[in-house]
């Protein structure tokens, strides 16, 4: 890929979590022990506890493999200049609020 166009961290989203995604297929059941009050507030949130964990444990997976993604590529090509920063945070979290709030004295 090249840093053209789109900036090359979204770009890289877009491929690696579709990569990561056509690779998953069936399930298998497995015993996780999880702290008490971890299991009594993720049965206070949700009827699908199963469900809930594995798309947690997705999203890591999904982080973990961009991670290494932009990791080679920096390593490849160079670390990501600021703008390009910039732009994959806007695409991500939304603009920047331009001011903070004036605190009252």
């Amino acid at each position: 890929m090249t840093r053209t166009g789109e900036s090359f961290f979204i770009a890289s989203l877009r491929w690696c979590i579709p990569q990561y995604a056509r690779r998953m297929s069936g399930t298998t059941r497995i015993t996780v022990t999880l702290p008490t009050e971890q299991v009594e507030e993720l049965r206070k949130m949700t009827d699908n506890i199963s469900g809930y964990v594995a798309e947690a444990v997705a999203r890591q997976i999904r982080n973990e493999l961009l991670g290494r993604y932009l990791d080679d590529h920096e390593a490849e090509y160079g670390a990501f200049t600021e703008a390009e920063m910039a732009d994959a945070e806007a695409r991500l979290f939304g603009p920047e609020q331009s001011e903070e709030p004036a605190v009252a004295a």
